[in-house]
């Protein structure tokens, strides 16, 4: 069998029914019960239903970890579960740490819960806020923000792809910036539905707080090697996994340099473990060249096997 890349979405991947396809499903099923047994909360229900609790921080984390364990899980069942390399996108590196056995899924729903409600405590209610800046080169809005910031906080946290980057800090500032990133020519510059800043210095504080809390829970070295967001490497040791992922709180997610070093591993396949195809989208415009999945259904699986034993 061929060579292929795990990598698992974070917060904005979520939608309403996300899970509807893989329903019927057994494993996935027991991954949602076996969860809200953990956390005492029906996240099952939560994927059907229409209010706005999906979106919160508080219950995304833990949603989006759930969702991509119980997609890892149904991986394993069908003899998908050998990666050369996974990653994850900012909460998905937690998933990922989970499906290479470097920490529990008990240990990293209770982890993911701690660190969004350390992220929703660092920054009061509307005072923080993140936008997608379309259409620009990164070094463009790295400089705008650098312009428009002042005495607050902007800064660009997600380089996403080519001309796909997020931008996070205070909201009045950020609301105020969107204009000047039109003037300079971007496609769209819009706020994004999230609760909290991620990854800008508005998240230091609770970095602290999030680092005195790992350093009482076990991990152990990954099954699979993992190419983490902070550094975009990957980490040889519990402790530079459990700095990383501190770090990764107020620092920004490379993506687009994480794909671009696992495409030069000489792996042309990348499956995307989690509801929807947010990634996927990113990684086709990363890599042109490379396969790209994502796990919405059964035929799917066949189709990897099918490119696999090319």
């Amino acid at each position: 069998m061929g060579k292929y890349i795990i990598t698992f979405p974070g917060q904005g991947s979520q939608s309403i029914g996300m899970m509807d396809s893989l329903a019927h499903i057994p494993i996935v099923k027991k991954t949602f019960i076996e969860a809200s047994e953990v956390l005492n909360k029906d996240f099952w229900a939560m994927t059907l239903s229409e209010n706005e609790e999906i979106n919160q921080t508080i219950n995304t984390q833990p949603l989006m970890l759930i969702a991509g364990i119980a997609i890892w899980r149904y991986l394993q069942e069908n003899d998908l579960a050998s990666p050369s390399f996974i990653a994850g996108h900012s909460l998905g590196e937690f998933t990922a740490l989970v499906a290479a056995n470097s920490l529990t899924f008990t240990s990293a729903l209770k982890v993911v819960t701690k660190r969004a409600e350390l992220m929703q405590n660092a920054v009061p209610e509307n005072e923080g806020g993140m936008a997608a800046i379309l259409g620009l080169e990164d070094e463009k809005v790295v400089s705008i923000c650098e312009q428009e910031q002042g005495g607050g906080i902007l800064e660009a946290v997600n380089f996403n792809s080519p001309g796909q980057v997020v931008i996070a800090g205070s909201k009045v500032i950020l609301e105020k910036s969107l204009e000047s990133f039109k003037h300079a020519g971007a496609k769209r510059a819009l706020l994004l539905p999230v609760s909290v800043p991620s990854h800008c210095k508005l998240m230091e504080p609770a970095s602290i707080l999030f680092n005195n809390y790992l350093n009482q829970v076990d991990f152990n070295m990954p099954d699979f090697p993992i190419i983490q967001n902070f550094e975009a490497i990957n980490y040889n040791n519990v402790d530079k996994i459990k700095l990383g992922l501190v770090k990764q709180l107020f620092n920004p997610v490379k993506w687009t340099q994480t794909i671009n070093l696992l495409s030069t591993k000489g792996i042309n396949l990348f499956i995307e473990a989690g509801p929807g195809k947010v990634l996927t989208g990113l990684n086709k415009r990363i890599n042109k060249e490379a396969l790209h999945f994502s796990i919405s259904n059964e035929e799917v699986i066949n189709e990897i096997f099918l490119q696999l034993r090319n």
